[in-house]
Order: C-alpha cells, then sequence, then structure tokens
C-alpha cells in the first residue's frame, strides 16, 4: 500500500507536458508575477527567447522569470546584479523571492525531507490566496475590495507613477483575500464606521477620502495583518516627516531630468498671508508635473524692478538657465519691467504675464465703471440690510429653495459680478418679502424704505441681468484659466480662433447679403 502509494506521487511529480487547460492557467498565473512589470521580452538570432531588464537594459537567455528577479533583487552568486533599479522594487522582489524560499522551507520536514503530503493544513492562512491581479500599462489601478452586498462596493481608482514611489515594500495588495470576502456585512460595516468616527472626531474633511493616498493606505493596513499599532504622534512628527521629505525631494530631483530634455516654466505667484505679509511662491513646472521651489516673504524688499529681476535670477540659476524656456508672474508694471531685464539677461527666457491675473485686472477696471459701479452699489445696499437685520434674514431662510446669497470678496474682482448673479437669482423672493405685511415695521427707517424701492425698481433688475450676461464669458473664461487640473492655455487659444473664425463667417455672409441686395 505505501509503495503504490509512493509510486503514485512520484509518478504525479514527474508527470509529462500539461493539458492545454492547466497550461493555459500555468501561463496566466506566471504572466501575473510582479516582476514582468519590469522585464521586456524578445527573441535573440539564435530564436531563443530572451529577457531585458527595463532599467539597466542587460538581456539574458534562458533562466525564465525567475532568474530576471534574482537580477531586480540583486541576489549573489547567481546572476549579476542591477545596479539600476529602484530601492522600493528592489525591496519588492527581495519579498517575493523571501516567501518562494520560505514556502519550500515548509514543504520540507525537520530534517530536510519534503513532505509528501504538501504543507500542514494548520500552515494554512486564507490572507496567503490572492487573486491575479489586473495589470495596466497606464499607472497603476488598484481595484478595491468588493464586500458580499452591492453596499460594500468601492470604486477603482488610479495612481500615477510617481505616487505610487511613496510607497515602497509590495505592489497592489488591494486584492480582495478570501478570509476578506467571507466577512460578514456586520463586519465590513464595523470596519467603515470605525473610520467615519475617526473623521468626525478629529474634524477631517470628507474630500479626503478622494485623496489618491487614501486607499493605497488603506491597503498597506490591512496587508498588516491583525496587530498592526499606528505611529505615535512623535512619530508622524519627527521622524516619519523627515523620511517623507527626504522621498518628496528624490520624486522632485526626478523631475530635473524633464526639466533637460523639454524645457520648463518659472512661475510666480505673489499673494499676502494673514499677517498682510507679501509673499513670492515660485513653482516649476513640466510635463511631469508642478514642484514647489522657494517662497519668498518681500516684506523688507522694495519691489521694484530691479530687485525682482535679482530675485527671478537667483531661482533660474537654482533650476539651471539652459532648462528654463518660460516665465511667468503677475501684470503689474514692476513684474512686467523685471521680465524685461530678466529677458535681457537670459536672451533663451521668454516672460508672459499670467492670463489669469489679466482677467482679473479686466475685471476690476470694469468694476470701476461708473455706471457698474453705481449698480454694485445698490446691490450692496440690499444684501447688507438683509444681513444685517436677523428677521428679514430669517423670513428668506424659510422660503422654499432659498441659497445664500453670494457676498463680494475683497481681493477676487471675479465675485463682484458672481454676487450681482446671485442677488438676481433672488429677485423674486426679495420681492416677495419687501411686499409682504411682515415688512412693514422696516418701513418705518429710511434704509427699510430704501432697499423697498431698490428691489421695486425693473430697471435696477434690468441692468443687473445686462452686466452679468456681458461679463459671464469673461468669468467662465477666467475658470478655465484659473484651474489647477490641466494646462489650460491651448483651449483659450482654440476657443479664441474658433470665434474669429465665427466672426469672419458671419462678415461674409453679411456681405455677401448686401452685394446681393444693392444687384
Amino acid at each position: 500500500m505505501d509503495g503504490s502509494s509512493g509510486t503514485g506521487s512520484n509518478a504525479n511529480s514527474s508527470a509529462g507536458p500539461f493539458t492545454s487547460e492547466e497550461s493555459a492557467s500555468q501561463s496566466h498565473r506566471q504572466k501575473a508575477d510582479i516582476a514582468w512589470a519590469h522585464v521586456s521580452e524578445g527573441v535573440n538570432a539564435q530564436g531563443r527567447k530572451t529577457m531585458t531588464c527595463i532599467y539597466c537594459h542587460k538581456t539574458f537567455a534562458g533562466g525564465g522569470i525567475f532568474r530576471m528577479k534574482q537580477h531586480l533583487a540583486g541576489a549573489r552568486g547567481s546572476i549579476v546584479s542591477c545596479r539600476k533599479v529602484p530601492p522600493e522594487v528592489r525591496h519588492a522582489i527581495s519579498v517575493t523571492l523571501k516567501d518562494i524560499f520560505e514556502k519550500k522551507k515548509g514543504k520540507k520536514g525537520e530534517f530536510g525531507v519534503e513532505n509528501p503530503f504538501g504543507r500542514s493544513v494548520d500552515e494554512f492562512d486564507g490572507d496567503e490566496v490572492q487573486e491575479i491581479p489586473i495589470i495596466h500599462t497606464k499607472g497603476i489601478t488598484i481595484n478595491e475590495a468588493s464586500a458580499p452586498s452591492d453596499k460594500g462596493k468601492r470604486k477603482a481608482t488610479t495612481l500615477g507613477p510617481g505616487i505610487y514611489n511613496f510607497f515602497k515594500g509590495g505592489h497592489d495588495n488591494s486584492q480582495p483575500t478570501i478570509k476578506a470576502i467571507l466577512q460578514s456585512k456586520e463586519k465590513w460595516h464595523n470596519c467603515d464606521m470605525a473610520i467615519a468616527r475617526w473623521f468626525y472626531d478629529a474634524c477631517i474633511p470628507i474630500n479626503a477620502v478622494n485623496s489618491p493616498f487614501f486607499q493605497k493606505t488603506i491597503d498597506q493596513i490591512a496587508s498588516m495583518g491583525h496587530g498592526y499599532k499606528a505611529p505615535s504622534y512623535y512619530d508622524l512628527r519627527v521622524p516619519l516627516l523627515r523620511e517623507a521629505k527626504k522621498d518628496l525631494t528624490l520624486l522632485i530631483d526626478s523631475f530635473r531630468s524633464i526639466w533637460t530634455e523639454t524645457g520648463c516654466t518659472i512661475m510666480g505667484d505673489g499673494w499676502k498671508d494673514s499677517r498682510q505679509r507679501p509673499l513670492i511662491n515660485f513653482l516649476v513646472y513640466c510635463p511631469k508635473g508642478i514642484s514647489f521651489i522657494k517662497s519668498v516673504d518681500a516684506s523688507d524688499v522694495e519691489t521694484n524692478a530691479q530687485n525682482l529681476c535679482n530675485l527671478f535670477a537667483e531661482i533660474v540659476e537654482i533650476v539651471g538657465p539652459r532648462n528654463v524656456v518660460h516665465m511667468v508672474t503677475d501684470n503689474a508694471s514692476n513684474y512686467k519691467a523685471a521680465g524685461t531685464l530678466l529677458s535681457e539677461k537670459y536672451p533663451t527666457i521668454c516672460w508672459s504675464p499670467c492670463a489669469a491675473h489679466c482677467i482679473n485686472l479686466i475685471l476690476k477696471d470694469i468694476g470701476q465703471m461708473n455706471d457698474v459701479k453705481a449698480i454694485v452699489s445698490l446691490a450692496s445696499t440690499v444684501t447688507v440690510f438683509v444681513y444685517n437685520h436677523k428677521y428679514t434674514l430669517n423670513w428668506l431662510r424659510k422660503t422654499k429653495g432659498w441659497k445664500e446669497i453670494i457676498r463680494p470678496g475683497e481681493t477676487r474682482f471675479a465675485t463682484t459680478f458672481i454676487a450681482l448673479k446671485s442677488l438676481h437669482d433672488h429677485k423674486d423672493s426679495l420681492q416677495a418679502l419687501v411686499t409682504s405685511g411682515d415688512y412693514k415695521k422696516f418701513l418705518k427707517i429710511d434704509k427699510g424704505k430704501e432697499v423697498k424701492q431698490i428691489v421695486l425698481d425693473e430697471k435696477f433688475w434690468n441692468n443687473c441681468l445686462i452686466t452679468v450676461r456681458i461679463m459671464g464669458p469673461l468669468i467662465r473664461l477666467l475658470r478655465v484659466c484659473d484651474t489647477d487640473e490641466r494646462p489650460s492655455l491651448g483651449y483659450v487659444y482654440e476657443a479664441c480662433i474658433e470665434q474669429l473664425m465665427a466672426s469672419r463667417s458671419s462678415l461674409k455672409t453679411k456681405r455677401d447679403s448686401t452685394s446681393l441686395i444693392l444687384t
């Protein structure tokens, strides 16, 4: 009986070729190895399959993906090590090799004899059984765990390669394990509530879950298993902050190669903080992303053209004069003169004003026109009266579909016209207020009479509507130019060209119709 069992076991272990289904499943599992993302396949002149490291570009024939993993992990004695592989990739490959070694070790008894029955049942853990991850070429897709019900499903999040470099020690751990799938709905709900309570107790903004780091953080915590303790206050404040700063410095340094290849744009953003200190933030834009370089406190600096030019030149020297092709600053007269001096000092650098700042200045000039200023003054009188009296404000808030009236900001000139539109949207509610019986007690004061006269004046509302419609396209253009999501100047140029072509077409049609009438 024992002999037949041993023979059967040996026969199975030395079996010939796999069936088609077995070979297909083996190939599918093999391609799911994390090392394939760092290796390219090919064929040499002799017709043999080759593998090339994408970092050091060394080509090897034979050995399979396991040999390439030894090359990437830096295993000594077996194959030459790769010296250009990123540290996080080397660590991830080393972890997989260590897991393979531990699994082989677990199949052997205390005397080094392989267990004929495979691994012990006691050693089995559901956490080690994972589905084959989905591999995408663009970025890294995180397929978040789905609960047994539709209620527990999560949306997929995509991380860019730059952000992924922050997470060391393994690839995508977000694939659901058997243990996670078999959890009850109550367990899933309790986990969600624990995260929600932390958000509510610490007053964390809800939109923090939209951060690309959020789901990856949850995946890393889940991969640690039971017993993981969160970092302390000191750890977050000192060593981890120092390491995050180091990682961020390495990420910014990786941008420098792009600056050399494609060139870059330096952007100077002037603003005032809560202490009314004039600050200038300098950022560098390249196709790979935007990086912060330096913030300068200009409180004790006379912001004339020469001083600003010297400051810009210092930033140019930090980035590299050969790498900078463009400089963007505010459109103030001193910044414009400084940009001219900078272009004379560095002939390869072109200066241009900020498009959003130019539009803001246009809106400021329009807002200072007498007719517009008169309309804004009347609108401000109505808004201030409503919000200065508790009774009128509560009366309006009880109306169906009420939304708060937007009030203009101190420095954002576009908000003046946005507030004007908001007031026009509340025309019916305001007229209902001043014509109601509850408003009679406010007619005893001059301000109340003035507000009623303004609100019931149709000429005022028509002027508001005309102003809003005229300023609408400029405000939409400002929103396009002031976005941080993507470079917007190309869209502006395209819209200008389309508008120009439409104007020419309309003018040509009018000329043709005029010539027909004359003939």
